[in-house]
C-alpha cells in the first residue's frame, strides 16, 4: 500500500473511532464534561445531572435544563426573603425593612426574567437562522441582568440589613448567583454558527 493510502486509511479510522468514542459517552458524562466551563462546575453537576436522560447529549436542552434550575432557585429564594419581611413577629427596623423590600422586588425581578429566559429557548429554532440569533441575545442579556438583580439585592443587604438578616438571606441569594452564573456559562456555549 501507498504511504498515502496508508496514512489516509489510518486518519478515516482514527476519526470514526472519535465518533464512535464520542457517541459512547453516557447523558451523565455529557453534563459533568459541559459543567466544566462553568464557574461553580460540582454544583452545575449537582443541579443537572438529574435532567440527564432528558437532555441526551444536547446543549441546548441543557442549557434549557439550567435556566429552569436558576428560575426556581430564584423563586424560592425570594419566597424565603418573604418570609424573613413577614418577621414571624419580629419587627425589621425600618432601613432594614426597605432594604429586605428592594431585595424581594429584585429577585422577583431575577426570576421574572429567568423564567422569560426558558421560555425564549423554546423559540429559538435552529442555529445559522436570524431568529436564532435574535433569541440567543434575547436570552444572554436577560440572564446577565438576572446576575445583576441578584447582586442589587445583597448590595442593599450589606448597607442596610442586621447581620443575622443578611446572613439568612446572603445563603439564599449567593446560591441562586452561583446556578444562574453556571445557566449563563452554558447559554454561551451555544452559538448561532453550528
Amino acid at each position: 500500500m501507498k504511504p498515502s493510502i496508508l496514512a489516509f486509511v489510518l486518519l478515516i479510522i482514527a476519526i470514526c473511532s472519535g465518533v464512535v468514542a464520542a457517541a459512547a459517552r453516557s447523558p451523565a458524562e455529557f453534563v459533568r464534561e459541559s459543567c466544566m466551563v462553568t464557574q461553580y462546575p460540582a454544583l452545575c453537576e449537582q443541579c443537572l445531572v438529574a435532567y440527564a436522560q432528558a437532555v441526551h447529549r444536547s446543549k441546548h436542552e441543557l442549557a434549557r435544563a439550567a435556566l429552569s434550575v436558576s428560575a426556581d432557585r430564584a423563586g424560592s429564594a425570594s419566597a424565603f426573603v418573604r418570609r424573613m419581611s413577614a418577621g414571624g413577629g419580629k419587627s425589621l427596623r425600618s432601613r432594614e425593612a426597605g432594604a429586605v423590600r428592594d431585595c424581594i422586588g429584585t429577585m422577583q425581578d431575577s426570576e421574572d426574567r429567568l423564567r422569560r429566559s426558558v421560555r425564549e429557548m423554546r423559540r429559538m429554532g435552529r442555529p445559522r437562522s436570524p431568529r436564532f440569533a435574535w433569541h440567543l441575545s434575547n436570552v444572554r442579556t436577560w440572564v446577565s441582568a438576572s446576575l445583576t438583580d441578584e447582586t442589587t439585592c445583597l448590595d442593599g443587604l450589606s448597607q442596610y440589613a442586621s447581620p443575622a438578616v443578611r446572613a439568612a438571606i446572603r445563603k439564599k441569594v449567593l446560591e441562586v448567583s452561583q446556578v444562574t452564573s453556571n445557566a449563563l456559562a452554558l447559554v454561551n456555549q451555544l452559538s448561532p454558527r453550528n
